[in-house]
Order: structure tokens, then C-alpha cells, then sequence
């Protein structure tokens, strides 16, 4: 029997929640600052991309990345409040999900702290993000997941991108029950038939190009243009993804 691969599609602005919509991806991940692994977004996007995934059609489409800094994922008590308050904010803007995760000093997933993110999502889903390939163990911290209400989890397999990590990924896959695995960090449109056959829940990738315009930010501005969703990409990983379930469906009923 076939069935669907969902494409999740990381997201920096209204112009890309729209780019996705338009273009077949399952979800978001709303964001901003990608260039650091993301942080987390602005109500006002958060609202933006709500009302867009609404005046669409689209349900459980909106899921905001929780992440209060760059730098890694061990927390003190300010900023797990501060993560806390910005998912009951995001929730409250009308989220789907939320996107969260955080490590121990000792370098493992911070299974406290997910408790609390699970809380403050309410009815939510909660995504677990890549902090878990930062972790001491990566198949641990995902296995360490299971029954605390998380719907799924983004991971490489802990390599430094989906193609190192293929075969933890197929492992992970096969042991996670009624838990997600998607399938991100690096991901290019050649891998995602590999990550179908592999067995994963779902794929996610920026499909970010660079935008120009805007004019030059001139001293004190950083650098010139931004990122940009590019839609080419958005429908090429689509395509992908539909084919490599096609062909997997029809290679079992030969």
C-alpha cells in the first residue's frame, strides 16, 4: 500500500508560508534567522502565516520553531521561561505546533524541560527539534521520547546531515511506534527517494534561495539581501516526494 510523504518546509517569512501553501508542501516550520538554525519568529509573522494557512484551507500547517538564541541547546531557568511563555504565545496566535527541544550540561536531552514544553503547548503538537543529533546519543534521545505526549521528532539520524545519517535514520524509523521521524538537516531533492525508502515519516528542508532586493543595508545594516523561499525547490522536493512513494507502492504490488 502506498502513502503519502509529507514535505515540511522551513520558512523565514509571510512571502514563504505562501510560496509553501501554494506549492503542495504538508507544513511549516515558521522561523527567522535560519543562518544561526533558527530562532524563534514574531507574533505578528505567527499571526500572518495563521491567517494565511486559514484563508487556504490548510489545517495543522502552522508550526513555530521555539528557540530563544543560537548557540546550542542547554538552558538556564530564564530562557526555559522564556520558551515556556513564547509556545503558550505562539499556541495562543493560533499554531498548529510548536517546534522545541533542549539538552542537559551532560550533553542529553533534557527530558524535564520537554515535559514542560509539552504542557505549555496544550493542545498543540510538539515537534522535538535537532537537538537531539547534538545530544551524547542521538537513537537515545529519540527513544527517550516515547510516551511524552510528542508527536514527532526533526533528526539527521545525529549525522551531520540526512546522508550520513541514512542508516540510523532507517533504524530509528523502524523502532519508534506511534512516534514521528522526519527527516532533516541538509536535506538536497536526490535524497528524498533514499528517505522514502528508508522508511521516515516525513521530510524537511529549507529550500532557501537569496534574495537581492531591499537595497544595499549600507553601515551598520549587516550584510546585503536575505533568504528567500524558493518555489522551484518547494515543488521539485513535492515531486520527489509523491514519486518516491509512487515507485515504492508499485515496486511492492510487482
Amino acid at each position: 500500500m502506498s502513502r503519502n510523504l509529507p514535505v515540511e518546509i522551513a520558512v523565514q517569512d509571510a512571502a514563504g508560508t505562501r510560496v509553501a501553501l501554494e506549492h503542495g508542501a504538508a507544513r511549516i516550520e515558521l522561523c527567522q534567522a535560519l543562518g544561526l538554525g533558527g530562532l524563534t519568529p514574531s507574533i505578528g509573522l505567527v499571526e500572518s502565516a495563521v491567517a494565511a494557512a486559514a484563508e487556504a484551507g490548510a489545517s495543522a500547517f502552522v508550526h513555530v520553531l521555539v528557540r530563544p538564541r543560537g548557540g546550542g541547546f542547554v538552558y538556564d531557568a530564564d530562557e526555559l521561561d522564556t520558551i515556556a511563555r513564547d509556545i503558550r504565545s505562539a499556541a495562543a496566535a493560533g499554531a498548529d505546533g510548536v517546534v522545541v527541544g533542549a539538552l542537559t550540561d551532560a550533553g542529553r536531552l533534557d527530558l524535564d524541560a520537554v515535559r514542560r514544553f509539552v504542557d505549555a503547548a496544550g493542545d498543540a503538537d510538539v515537534t522535538v527539534h535537532r537537538a537531539v543529533d547534538a545530544s551524547i546519543d542521538p537513537r537515545g534521545a529519540v527513544a527517550a521520547l516515547a510516551g511524552l505526549g510528542v508527536r514527532r521528532v526533526l533528526t539527521s539520524g545525529g549525522a551531520a546531515d540526512c546522508r550520513g545519517g541514512l542508516v540510523a535514520l532507517e533504524a530509528m524509523a523502524a523502532a519508534s511506534g506511534p512516534l514521528e521521524i522526519m527527516a532533516g538537516g541538509g536535506v538536497k531533492i536526490d535524497d528524498i527517494p533514499a528517505l522514502a525508502a528508508a522508511g521516515v515519516d516525513a521530510v524537511h528542508l529549507s529550500a532557501r534561495g537569496r534574495a537581492l532586493r531591499g537595497g544595499a543595508s549600507g553601515p551598520g545594516g549587516g550584510v546585503d539581501g536575505f533568504d528567500e523561499t524558493d518555489a522551484a525547490l518547494v515543488v521539485a522536493a513535492v515531486r520527489a516526494a509523491g514519486a518516491a512513494i509512487s515507485g515504492a507502492g508499485s515496486a511492492a504490488r510487482a
